[in-house]
């Protein structure tokens, strides 16, 4: 809350002193309404300088006044033949780079006839499966011309192997490949929970991946750490930086254990941020990141200046996006994306205003790339470099920033490293609290979202044309090239690289990237190499833990909390105990940061909440339900697997004769799919900006009713 300091001389004129300033917390900073030089000449007395380490002002010395950022829009989306087509007219529409979404099967190294996987292939991003699907994803696009960027962690070797042998047979040679894959393995345990293996042996993997990259793909990064998913699960910008920088260091460490020096990698390690939508702090946020970084990097001696200089490609958030009033949603991005350009980004996404419904449309997804067309075109903000070096406030927020940042890393630090701060729970912890604590100030008025808690429009919205795809008929194509690819390879040739490829597993031996690019000549599809790696290093399962008390702390001024709170007792005086709801996430979609917000909140409000682990099928969901004998199942889904999955659970609980529980389903789904839900078994249906306290009341009246 911001806390006024009065004025001793109300009556001001031209000769009185200024009003003092007042001071008031905002994303975990405590921030005040003016700045004068005094809070600014930390930093700009030193005079830093671009292009010159530690690099604040920006990694090169001329920034965007020769060369503007890459524009990189994310997309996949369905069968490798529709995405290449959708690549193509982006490049044709002046896109620089491009950045591919695979589905979620391919993430969680699974091929598309996986029974696991049937309602996510081709969902949320484009399904690939062999080389072969490589190839066709590429068609036509001259990747010795196209920097590629890939965001994928848990079947990166697979996927890196594939992209290499497409470009191979496309007649590049891996010298001439530029790009990025993400191969951030750690904040998949934090965050995403599109991981396979376990903490070891996944790093063992990104110090492969490190090896491999140095000597055979030079200017190709072979990993982007990534904050994004950090603030997307609910991270505060400070969080978001202080555990992406302290992941580098943890595979900074691993490349030197792996026998490398920090010259031999380091330079290719470029970074990820998300951007959302406190303007100044996420300028300072870019700009203190590349300051820490220099400084964490100096103590390994490199005699690179490279090595020091932090690279990022940024997206726009995803988390900011409203289902309400979805045209506000262009301009949320483009505040982002001035964001980003200020701070000093080097590639960069814009979201489309549709994001927070369903897949982008062609016509979203060019308003998105056309912000920052106008933005490098028509803004002059590429004219300068740093353009708001000097600022009194940025240069204030970038030392805050960096001071409140290196106390999380030296917590970090004290556990021995991130990934022994992970199995202590540490980073989980902090960034769902954060999350609990945005949600409860947004759902009590204290935090401003327009059309959604304040300005809300009484007209019936517009209701957009969406991007639908049909699963069923992707599942179905990817299995028919499935079954061509095993009929037309060489069997023997197969059996012996595969047991290469558990051989090197089990014995540490061996570089895992090299033995992959070859079983992908051999036409070795994902889930083979992907199985073949698991049996030596297991599949992750993590541990279920929820917080309490810390949205109730934020929720005082919820007119519904206490209502809600009321009813719960209500409800146990009527049924003998509290409301019981099970949380879930099928399918393979690891975001759970909606299901985590909803856990926390519904456990302050008084019910007795269950979290089911990730990855469940509807048949186990179903049997665990009725197990822990629950009244409501709260459905969250934002992977666009509603369709099938909600449907396929309400039918598994009446096979067991539990059609009496409530079933709820939140998150990303379109309006145009409530009737089809409501028919197959939706009692309650709640989208992007549901006030929680308001759902909870809604919920137990209807309950206390029947």
């Amino acid at each position: 809350m911001r806390q006024k300091i009065q004025n001793t001389n109300p009556d001001f004129s031209l000769k009185s002193e200024p009003t003092l300033p007042y001071f008031f917390e905002k994303d975990g900073l405590e921030m005040k309404s003016s700045y004068t030089e005094n809070d600014s000449k930390v930093l700009t007395e030193k005079k830093y300088a671009a292009g010159i380490a530690p690099y604040l002002r920006g990694p090169y010395s001329t920034m965007y006044v020769q060369k503007p950022w890459t524009i990189r829009q994310y997309a996949g989306f369905s069968t490798a033949e529709e995405s290449n087509a959708f690549y193509r007219r982006n490049l044709a529409a002046g896109q620089k780079g491009l950045s591919v979404a695979f589905d979620l099967a391919t993430h969680r190294g699974y091929d598309s006839d996986h029974p696991r996987v049937e309602g996510d292939v081709g969902k949320a991003g484009v399904a690939i499966d062999s080389v072969e699907d490589m190839k066709i994803l590429f068609n036509e696009i001259p990747l010795d011309e196209i920097s590629v960027s890939m965001t994928m962690n848990g079947a990166v070797l697979p996927v890196l192997a594939f992209y290499i042998v497409a470009a191979e047979e496309q007649g590049v040679s891996q010298d001439k490949l530029s790009g990025t894959i993400q191969n951030d393995i750690l904040k998949e345990f934090m965050v995403r929970n599109t991981y396979i293996y376990p903490p070891t042996p996944s790093m063992k993997i990104i110090a492969d991946i490190f090896e491999y990259a140095s000597k055979n793909i030079p200017k190709f990064n072979s990993i982007s750490i990534s904050g994004y998913h950090m603030q997307e699960a609910g991270a505060t910008p400070v969080l978001e930086m202080a555990y992406t920088l302290a992941d580098g260091l943890e595979y900074v460490r691993t490349g030197m254990k792996a026998g490398m020096k920090t010259d031999d990698f380091a330079p290719r390690l470029s970074f990820f941020w998300a951007i959302g939508m406190n303007h100044f702090m996420e300028i300072a946020k870019l700009r203190a990141a590349r300051y820490i970084w220099a400084n964490l990097l100096t103590p390994f001696n490199p005699q690179n200046p490279k090595s020091l200089a932090l690279r990022t490609h940024s997206q726009t958030s995803g988390w900011s996006l409203t289902e309400q009033e979805p045209f506000n949603n262009i301009t949320r991005t483009t505040i982002e994306a001035l964001s980003s350009a200020l701070g000093g980004t080097q590639s960069l996404h814009t979201n489309a205003l549709d994001e927070a419904i369903a897949l982008p449309t062609d016509y979203s997804a060019k308003i998105a790339r056309n912000t920052q067309i106008i933005l490098q075109q028509e803004s002059g903000i590429t004219d300068v470099v740093d353009p708001m070096g000097g600022s009194h406030l940025v240069e204030s927020l970038t030392q805050q920033m960096i001071d409140e940042a290196m106390k999380f890393i030296d917590e970090v630090e004290k556990e021995g490293g991130m990934t022994k701060a992970i199995e202590a729970g540490i980073p989980k912890m902090r960034i769902e609290e954060a999350a609990a604590k945005k949600q409860a100030k947004i759902d009590s008025g204290e935090e401003f979202i327009i059309g959604v808690n304040s300005f809300k429009s009484t007209q019936k919205q517009m209701e957009l044309d969406i991007l639908d795809i049909d699963n069923s008929e992707v599942r179905r194509k990817q299995i028919e090239r499935l079954h061509q690819i095993k009929r037309d390879r060489n069997p023997e040739a197969v059996v012996e690289i595969l047991n290469k490829l558990k051989e090197s597993a089990k014995s540490g031996e061996g570089n895992l990237l090299e033995i992959c690019i070859e079983a992908a000549r051999r036409r070795v599809t994902l889930g083979e190499m992907s199985d073949a790696m698991e049996e030596s290093f297991g599949r992750y399962k993590a541990n279920i833990r929820t917080i309490q008390g810390v949205y109730a702390m934020n929720a005082s001024k919820n007119e519904y909390f206490p209502k809600a709170l009321a009813l719960t007792e209500k409800f146990e005086e009527h049924e003998g105990r509290r409301p019981r709801i099970m949380v879930v996430k099928m399918g393979q979609d690891g975001h759970d940061r909606g299901a985590k917000v909803v856990a926390t909140a519904f456990a302050d409000m008084g019910f007795d909440v269950d979290v089911a682990p990730l990855f469940q099928t509807p048949e186990e969901v179903a049997k665990q339900a009725v197990e822990n004998d629950i009244h409501i199942l709260g459905v969250s889904s934002l992977a666009a697997g509603h369709k099938y999955l909600v449907p396929e659970v309400v039918s598994e609980l009446k096979k067991l004769g539990a059609e009496d529980i409530t079933i709820v389903v939140g998150g990303v789904i379109p309006k145009q799919d409530y009737e089809f839900l409501y028919a197959n078994g939706a009692d309650f249906i709640f989208g992007p900006g549901t006030n929680l306290p308001k759902s909870a009341c809604e919920i137990l009246e209807k309950m206390l009713i029947n």
